[in-house]
C-alpha cells in the first residue's frame, strides 16, 4: 500500500509531478494492500492460461487447411474433446496448486525486495530486469529439466508433460504437480536476485507464460516476431524435443538455445537439421516430387 494519502503528498515526496503512469498507479493502488496486488498474478495467469492457446487451437480445430503449411506434425489432429480434457486438467493443477502456492509465498517476494512503492521503473530497468530473469530462469530450468529425463526423474514425474508428443499451446503448463512446483522455483530465483517493481513481476509471469505456451502451440509461424530474438529457441526447436519424447536427450532449454550448444544437448536436433536440408535438395533435384515440408519432423518415419 502506498504511503500517501492524497497525489500532492505523493508528489511532494517524489520532488516532481507524477507521469501519467505514475499518477494511475497511485488511483488505482494508493488504498490496494501489496498482498492483493501480488494475488493479480492469479488472475493473470488465469487469463493467460485461457486466452493465449485460444487464437491458434480455434484455426487448428476450425481451419486446419488454412494453417497446415505451418504445423509443425501435421499428420498428428487432435480433437476437440482432447484440447478440452487438456484445458480441464491444467485448471485442476491451476486451482489445486499454482493458486494456493501463490496465495502463500507472498512473504517471500516482500522479503526479497519486490516492492509497489513510486517511482515506477523506467522501460530500461524493467527491460534489464527481465532480460536477467530470462537468462537465470532458462539457465536453472535447462538443468532441472535435464535432470527430469533421467530415468527416475521422466517415469515418475516428466512424463505426464510428453503425453502430448505434439505439443499444443493448452499443454505448456500440462504436467504433473510436482513438476509445477519443481519448475517453478527458476522463475522466482530471477526477481530474487535483481528485485523490482511489482509491475515488473507481473510482467515477467506474463511473458513467460506467454513464451511457454508460444514454444508449445505446434506452429512455426514465418511472422513471429521471436523469430527475431537472438538465440532463442521458438515453437520448431522444443517441438523437437516433444517428438523425440521420452529418450529426448535434446534441446532441454526452455527459452534460449545457449545452453544446449554449449553442453552438447541439442546434436541431434542439428543432425535432424541437415537431414532435413539434404531431403530437401534431393527433393528439389528430382523436379520437386520429394517431400520439402522441412518443418514435418515424419519425414524421418
Amino acid at each position: 500500500m502506498l504511503p500517501y494519502a492524497t497525489a500532492a503528498e505523493a508528489e511532494a515526496a517524489l520532488g516532481r509531478a507524477m507521469t501519467p503512469f505514475e499518477a494511475l498507479w497511485f488511483r488505482y493502488t494508493a488504498g490496494v494492500s501489496d498482498y492483493h496486488l501480488y494475488c493479480c498474478n492469479i488472475l493473470f495467469l488465469f487469463a493467460v492460461f485461457t486466452l493465449a492457446p485460444l487464437p491458434v487451437a480455434l484455426l487448428e480445430l476450425r481451419a486446419p487447411a488454412a494453417v497446415s503449411l505451418y504445423k509443425l506434425q501435421p499428420r498428428v489432429r487432435l480433437t476437440r474433446a482432447e484440447f478440452v480434457r487438456c484445458y480441464k486438467d491444467v485448471l485442476r493443477i491451476f486451482f489445486l496448486v499454482i493458486g494456493p502456492l501463490q496465495l502463500v509465498s507472498y512473504p517471500a517476494v516482500k522479503m526479497v525486495g519486490i516492492h509497489t512503492r513510486l517511482p515506477l521503473p523506467s522501460l530500461g530497468e524493467m527491460a534489464a530486469q527481465l532480460l536477467v530473469y530470462f537468462l537465470v530462469e532458462d539457465y536453472l530450468n535447462y538443468w532441472i529439466h535435464r535432470l527430469l529425463h533421467g530415468e527416475w526423474g521422466y517415469q515418475k514425474i516428466h512424463r505426464v508433460h510428453h503425453e502430448f508428443t505434439a505439443p499444443i499451446g493448452f499443454a505448456a503448463p500440462y504436467a504433473h504437480w510436482a513438476e509445477v512446483l519443481i519448475l517453478g522455483i527458476p522463475s522466482f530465483v530471477g526477481p530474487a536476485i535483481a528485485p523490482g517493481h511489482m509491475i515488473t513481476f507481473w510482467l515477467w509471469i506474463i511473458l513467460r507464460q506467454v513464451e511457454a505456451i508460444e514454444t508449445h502451440s505446434g506452429f512455426d509461424f514465418p511472422f513471429t516476431p521471436t523469430k527475431y530474438i537472438p538465440f532463442y529457441g521458438g515453437a520448431e526447436y522444443h517441438d523437437y524435443h516433444h517428438y523425440v519424447g521420452g529418450q529426448s536427450q535434446s534441446n532441454f532449454a526452455s527459452v534460449f538455445t545457449y545452453c544446449d550448444y554449449l553442453y552438447g544437448t541439442d546434436r541431434g536436433y542439428r543432425f535432424h537439421k541437415a537431414y532435413l536440408a539434404k531431403l530437401k535438395d534431393l527433393g528439389q533435384n528430382d523436379g520437386g516430387k520429394g517431400d520439402d515440408n522441412g518443418l514435418n519432423y515424419e519425414k524421418l518415419d
